[in-house]
């Protein structure tokens, strides 16, 4: 009776492997390639065809955080926006494959935020204070005085 039993437990086993084999196969996975605006080159990574363009962009900060890559942009994927080169922004919650762009290009959205000099909203870039280029600037600009 145990070989048996076990024997139907293989077999068990051996279908749900070929199962998920056939289903992993029906995914097909893209590469694609990924340019950060103000980053120094492009990240190139394999995704599924049917992954959200949400993962699509966390994998990207991912992959840019793990790169120690200048400059550091957050980890929040709905502060980005990802475009592709025939289309405007992608939405978030549709599938990558969809668009049938394998290059990208990924930039921090701008925030809108109320001012109380016009009472209106206005558009702040969500850049820090210049960033390493300031930095840089400031730094060629000191004047060092001689004896």
């Amino acid at each position: 009776m145990m070989k048996r039993n076990g024997g139907v437990l293989e077999k068990m086993l051996v279908n749900q492997k070929q199962g998920k084999k056939n289903k992993n196969s029906n995914n097909k996975r893209l590469l694609i390639t990924v340019n950060v605006l103000g980053s120094t080159g492009p990240l190139r990574f394999l995704v599924n065809e049917d992954d959200l363009v949400l993962q699509v962009i966390d994998a990207a900060l991912k992959m840019y955080a793990r790169e120690g890559r200048l400059p550091v942009l957050g980890s929040d994927p709905n502060n980005f926006s990802l475009h592709s080169a025939n289309a405007d922004a992608l939405n978030g919650w549709e599938k990558i494959g969809s668009s049938g762009a394998r290059n990208f290009v990924m930039w921090k959205k701008a925030v809108v935020q109320p001012t109380m000099s016009d009472g209106g909203p206005e558009l702040i870039s969500t850049k820090g204070n210049g960033g390493w280029k300031t930095w840089l600037n400031k730094s060629f600009s000191l004047k060092i005085s001689s004896h």
